[in-house]
């Protein structure tokens, strides 16, 4: 009897319109896994979709009904637990899991009650869990731990019974492998969790994906003369992003350059927060001279020509695990300029293959980006150095690779240590 192949992602959710890091490493990594002949299936909620089921790049996804176990919760504050964070409940994707015939592997994208849904099906079933922690829980900022509760703050919860019953704080304890995208918080992971089973392992990119695009089209499309220099952060529309503080740094680096353009693009995910961009950008002295577009689809043309119509790709995070988009700026040719927090300080060699800057200070964010404007050396040499990195360290191929090793790793120890029969 041949060993069975499919292996089960659950991720919080997922669907095209809300695409962000997370949703382009899973769709990487199991394209990757299809072509190493294993049967990769998403199984997640209808958070930010309505399609139960459908199939995306010969992968079937399929998504259940799910609920916010807290009383008095309106529609707006599910909507926006929907966008980050929402600790859910689907007793549907539950039972879907512990059925699913000929599975290999559980592997949850998601910690709490669902995660804990995913661990107490893959023991039921006598299967290796493996997790992967995309950022947010070790190595996070108190005032964005905060963001995430808002807007459950006060409302009665009913679901700490189902949180106990799938041991929802056992997931990271009990997991067969640990993922984590970003060193720092792989460090942080060992020693609060005290075991062996955590990995370090780093996203990828498909760098060639990235180093054709139409940059001169995307300008003209968008009105931005050929001999600009633009500055651009493609990533999605949230504090942790903090696109203000970059806002704010363009506008002096605007006063002292004519030629200065600046494009952020991406999808919403806080509310009120792109209103609050929008309200900014219009309220200030460079409003002509700054795009702020919605989001690029993940596999269309306008993705790789946003990049590739930039001089310079700036990340302000507040907070960031790993930094994604630095490695497709790479992939694009382009020079980066980051904040030295989280995963981007292990990515980033600052002076060889970009430049820091600390996290919330517009003076000095716009000081690194005048340096980079007025050198195109410099702006050379940190892409070229960075390309070299993109093409050489980060393919999908590794990543899959390498997350194989740990399913291995995890079936092994699955065996020593077997759930309970169903």
């Amino acid at each position: 009897m041949a060993a069975p192949t499919r292996v089960i992602h659950v991720p919080r959710r997922f669907t095209a319109d809300e695409w962000g890091g997370t949703e382009t490493v899973i769709a990487r990594l199991l394209e990757q896994q299809l072509r190493q002949g294993l049967a990769p299936e998403i199984h997640t909620s209808l958070a930010l979709s309505r399609v139960r089921r459908e199939t995306w790049q010969g992968i079937p996804i399929r998504r259940y009904g799910y609920t916010y176990p807290f009383f008095g919760l309106n529609a707006a504050q599910r909507h926006q637990m929907d966008k980050k964070g929402g600790n859910l409940l689907s007793f549907s994707l539950f039972g879907a899991l512990c059925l699913r015939p000929g599975v290999r592997l559980y592997h949850a994208h998601a910690l709490k009650r669902l995660g804990g849904e995913v661990l107490t099906a893959a023991r039921l079933r006598r299967r290796p869990f493996v997790v992967t922690l995309h950022g947010g829980v070790f190595d996070v900022p108190a005032d964005e731990l905060a963001q995430l509760t808002e807007a459950q703050a006060g409302k009665p919860e009913w679901g700490r019974l189902f949180g106990a019953l799938f041991r929802s704080r056992r997931v990271l304890a009990e997991a067969d492998a640990v993922i984590c995208v970003g060193r720092s918080e792989a460090d942080q992971a060992r020693t609060a969790l005290g075991h062996d089973r955590v990995y370090h392992l780093g996203n990828g990119v498909d760098a060639g994906r990235f180093a054709g695009g139409d940059g001169a089209g995307f300008r003209a499309r968008h009105g931005i003369p050929a001999d600009a220099t633009v500055f651009a952060c493609i990533s999605r529309f949230d504090p942790q992003k903090d696109q203000l503080t970059l806002i704010a740094a363009f506008e002096q680096v605007a006063a002292q350059r004519p030629d200065a353009h600046l494009v952020l693009a991406g999808p919403g995910t806080i509310g009120g927060y792109v209103a609050q961009l929008d309200a900014r950008i219009a309220a200030g002295p460079a409003a002509a001279r700054i795009r702020r577009l919605g989001a690029l689809a993940p596999d269309g043309p306008d993705l790789p020509a946003a990049f590739a119509a930039t001089d310079v790709f700036v990340l302000p995070s507040r907070h960031e695990p790993f930094g994604i988009v630095v490695l497709e700026a790479w992939s694009a040719g382009r020079p980066v300029l980051v904040t030295r927090v989280g995963g981007l300080q292990a990515l980033v060699a600052d002076g060889a293959s970009g430049l820091f800057f600390p996290a919330g200070d517009a003076g000095a964010c716009a000081t690194q980006m005048q340096r980079l404007a007025a050198d195109p050396g410099l702006r050379e040499r940190l892409a070229a150095h960075g390309h070299e990195l993109a093409v050489s360290r980060y393919s999908w191929a590794r990543v899959a690779a390498e997350t194989e090793n740990i399913y291995r790793a995890a079936e092994a120890r699955a065996a020593r240590h077997p759930g309970p029969e169903r």
